[in-house]
């Protein structure tokens, strides 16, 4: 059975880091692409990164230079380590994941077709 689980999440100042972990199980990372989406109060998601089973990843530019995704394939973990946190990254953050094999890796939500439960990031002072 395919799951994703999320955490990591907090509260943390204008500035600061935190790194989400998306633990991944019932497939092999490497097989599949996982993004990482959030989605503010009042907002519609939005795709934040997302890593290919290649390795290579896409970020949106809202946080480009800021975030980075990364894989584990031996713990099966998609992590987002997220520095210079500002206040609009405030959201509850989830993984996905899109089992096209074309190797295509987007931002936009409907081509994922498994999400994790989410976990809540805050960014205030």
């Amino acid at each position: 059975q395919l799951q994703l689980v999320e955490s990591g999440g907090g509260l943390v100042q204008p500035g600061g880091s935190l790194r989400l972990s998306c633990a991944a199980s019932g497939f092999i990372l490497p097989a599949y692409a996982v993004g990482w989406f959030r989605q503010a109060p009042g907002k519609e998601r939005e795709g934040v990164s997302c890593i290919r089973g290649s390795g290579s990843s896409n970020y949106a530019d809202s946080v480009k230079g800021r975030f980075t995704i990364s894989r584990d394939s031996a713990t099966n973990t998609v992590y987002l380590q997220m520095n210079n946190l500002k206040p609009e990254d405030t959201a509850v953050y989830y993984c996905a994941l899109d089992r096209d094999l074309s190797g295509r890796c987007v931002l936009g939500q409907f081509e994922y077709d498994h999400w994790g439960q989410g976990t809540q990031v805050t960014v205030s002072s």
